[in-house]
């Protein structure tokens, strides 16, 4: 056959389901520029959603020497509706791989000597021998620091159905309330992945 240009409006299967190849091994297949591909969400590969990204409306009480889930209250983007700001969960709907990152700043005006900020999957720390680099902490003995900034990420399996994530914070040493700030703290993720 002649090389040429094929123009249509659809192109289906004759049967109406299963599977339409483009090209073949070796080929490669182009997308001109300023040509975008339309899809319902979690239902082409390569793309990456479901994602989400929360964040804090108002800057949150964390008393000292103690595990508080953070408020995730409001959102930057959900693709999926996938997050949930009353429980603040995330529970895809898609299985996966998803990256996960979290940046947290917690303050309190006597000082502190130890913070940490983990993400948890279904109500459980993720093992850093099998997720490397999930959560991470920072601690100093010198009193006068009045905030820790935390940042991290890593990479989580996620079964598309019952799974969720939850984030939480701590702070010791203070001896009295601190606050999650507001505007110094995300928390997001995507799918990269099967």
């Amino acid at each position: 056959m002649a090389d040429g240009t094929l123009k249509v409006g659809t192109i289906t299967t004759s049967s109406g389901s299963g599977t339409i190849t483009l090209g073949q091994s070796g080929e490669t297949i182009t997308v001109p520029s300023g040509a975008t591909f339309s899809a319902t969400a979690g239902t082409m590969s390569g793309q990456n959603y479901p994602a989400f990204q929360a964040f804090l409306s108002v800057s949150q009480t964390l008393n000292n020497d103690t595990i508080t889930t953070i408020a995730w209250d409001s959102e930057t983007f959900d693709s999926d509706s996938n997050f949930d700001t009353s429980n603040y969960r995330f529970t895809p709907n898609k299985a996966g791989k998803y990256l996960v990152y979290v940046t947290c700043n917690i303050d309190a005006g006597s000082g502190i000597y130890y913070a940490s900020s983990e993400v948890q999957k279904n109500g459980s720390n993720i093992p850093s021998s099998r997720i490397v680099n999930i959560w991470e902490n920072l601690s100093s003995s010198d009193y006068s620091i009045e905030g820790i900034f935390l940042s991290y990420q890593g990479i989580v399996d996620m079964n598309g159905s019952s799974d969720y994530l939850t984030a939480n914070a701590y702070m010791a040493g203070g001896g009295s309330a601190g606050n999650i700030i507001l505007n110094r703290t995300i928390w997001g993720a995507y799918r990269i992945g099967a």
